[in-house]
């Protein structure tokens, strides 16, 4: 790959200078507090992609980081900034995605706005790409929980526009199943409604896999009382029906929300196990 012209990291507005499609105006204010243990962020209606590029021998993959929090916040330092600087430093160029947060108050289509700044997130790392020494054909999303549903819904719904679909995904503690839990959160969090029954089609995320979705790595612990852990390997099994590439690690504690992990509970594996992976299927 090219060498890198850039060394610290560069935060750049998603749409820059362009409308964010399904947005009106609104006097939200955004603002950062602590929750789940760590600064969270709130109220985003300003989008931004803050890139951290590969140090050392550059893998030539780029990853999205798409922090969780229920599409109510962000945990964007405890499962974004934390987790791009341990790629980073591991040879991959990693951008911590600040996406809208679904508002009826701040989105004409809540629901909508997060998967199209993930898109869009997708396509300005690869416009990126020379400046960050990315293959264009290996770059992914990595999620976490709510973030981690938005990765799955972008690798799965396809775009007009294949720059703004993903390679791979990395899955952390994720949801792929429309269980009635997980629909009355969809209707509570991200559509504020019921769903129509095109939607619900939608929604069955596991239906929609295939033999051409991107390749997973999967992460979760046995003991999640977020998440189940049935989330990852209903996914994981669908992936080996339609022989797609999946690769699955569960531990048996670690609960929902470990980010990087903790040495105590063995989570703290899975961060050089997925840049393992990224480095054994770069294209």
């Amino acid at each position: 790959m090219t060498n890198l012209q850039v060394s610290t990291q560069t935060v750049y507005q998603l749409w820059q200078g362009r409308e964010a499609p399904f947005s009106k105006e609104n006097c939200v204010k955004e603002y950062e507090q602590e929750s789940w243990g760590d600064i969270c962020v709130f109220n985003v209606t300003e989008p931004t992609l803050t890139v951290y590029p590969a140090q050392g021998e550059n893998s030539g993959a780029g990853v999205v980081v798409i922090p969780g929090g229920g599409y109510v916040a962000e945990a964007i330092v405890h499962e974004g900034h934390k987790i791009a600087k341990i790629l980073a430093a591991q040879g991959v160029t990693a951008a911590v995605l600040k996406y809208r947060l679904p508002n009826p108050a701040t989105c004409t289509q809540p629901q909508a706005a997060p998967a199209a700044d993930a898109r869009r997130a997708l396509k300005l790392l690869r416009q990126l790409a020379e400046l960050y020494g990315i293959n264009k054909d290996n770059v992914g999303v990595l999620g976490f929980s709510a973030g981690s549903h938005l990765a799955t819904v972008v690798s799965l719904w396809k775009s007009a526009d294949p720059e703004e679909s993903p390679n791979f995904s990395g899955l952390i503690y994720g949801v792929t199943d429309l269980s009635e839990a997980n629909l009355h959160w969809l209707e509570e969090s991200l559509y504020f409604r019921k769903l129509t029954d095109e939607e619900l089609a939608q929604n069955r995320l596991l239906d929609w896999v295939s033999q051409a979705t991107p390749r997973a790595f999967l992460a979760h612990a046995c003991d999640d009382q977020t998440c189940n852990v049935k989330e990852s390997t209903l996914y994981a099994q669908k992936l080996l029906e339609h022989q797609a590439p999946v690769e699955l690690h569960l531990f048996p504690q670690g609960g929902h929300g470990f980010g990087a992990g903790r040495p105590q509970d063995g989570t703290d594996q899975w961060l050089s196990l997925f840049v393992n992976w990224i480095k054994r299927n770069r294209q």
